[in-house]
């Protein structure tokens, strides 16, 4: 979808008054191609609940177009992670980054990216390590793509999939838009 013709897309910290019940639709709708494709992220089924504890954890940033919500992304640094989970230690990380299918191909994705790496940074991480499905190779791409390289692996209990783990190091002018 073009965005040209239309307001422009506004990003802003989530707030106490925005519908973490939208928030979790959003989820459903951006994760619903790799449901589709047998990768059962959990953001693809997370109940509200859990959506609201996962924001408990983090800062979540939202993209707005009008009133339509289309884009999230939530950070923490550091970011703590279980034994044994192949990341430095003070490392940052994101989850939940979402983008409308609809938006797709408009550059969201990339700014929503953006904005969690220089959170990151401003909250003193030196690096940020996430981690997404091993089988999901047009992903594993695109963050390839923006530096990410993979530093091992890593098995959740809330998807159906190993997880290929993925690290970037934030360096002074490194993270920018």
């Amino acid at each position: 979808m073009r965005l040209s013709g239309r307001q422009a897309v506004v990003v802003r910290p989530f707030t106490q008054g925005d519908s973490v019940a939208a928030l979790t639709r959003l989820l459903h709708r951006a994760y619903s191609g790799h449901a589709a494709e047998g990768r059962v992220f959990f953001a693809s089924y997370q109940s509200v609940q859990d959506t609201a504890y996962r924001l408990g954890r983090g800062e979540c940033w939202v993209a707005l177009q009008g009133s339509e919500l289309v884009g999230t992304v939530t950070v923490a640094a550091p970011h703590e992670v279980p034994e044994g989970y192949p990341a430095g230690d003070g490392s940052g990380s994101f989850w939940q980054l979402a983008v409308d299918p609809a938006y797709r191909g408009s550059g969201l994705g990339q700014r929503l990216l953006s904005l969690a790496e220089e959170r990151i940074a401003a909250m003193g991480s030196d690096a940020v390590v996430i981690d997404t499905s091993a089988d999901a190779a047009e992903l594993i791409s695109w963050y390839r793509r923006r530096g990410y390289m993979p530093v091992g692996t890593w098995r959740w209990d809330v998807t159906n999939y190993d997880s290929l783990v993925l690290r970037k190091g934030l360096v002074e002018g490194g993270h920018g838009r």
